[in-house]
């Protein structure tokens, strides 16, 4: 019985310990933040890529906690315009940072 009390013990110590690792701080993001952030950087690469008139080799997407950062070198302010209005486009972004430079 006291092994039983022992083990039970460890199992829910080991339980909140493993929550406690998935809690999102100001400094770092939850497991699941992290996935949402990969998803919506793939979604604004992918639909920076499918417009014609911007070159997407050129330009960085970062996302942390929804906020997505745009940087790199592009030909004209236009461009950098397009490529915020693209990126503010995409679902669960909360806001665009926009860090691009005109070449």
């Amino acid at each position: 019985m006291k092994q039983h009390k022992y083990i039970s013990a460890f199992i829910m110590a080991s339980t909140l310990l493993f929550f406690l690792g998935c809690v999102s701080t100001s400094t770092q993001e939850s497991t699941g933040e992290y996935i949402d952030d990969s998803v919506i950087t793939t979604n604004v690469k992918a639909a920076i890529f499918n417009d014609p008139t911007l070159k997407s080799a050129e330009i960085n997407v970062e996302t942390y906690k929804g906020v997505v950062q745009l940087s790199g070198f592009v030909n004209s302010q236009a461009d950098i315009n397009k490529a915020a209005a693209v990126a503010k486009g995409i679902a669960g972004v909360k806001s665009v940072r926009n860090d691009m430079r005109i070449k």
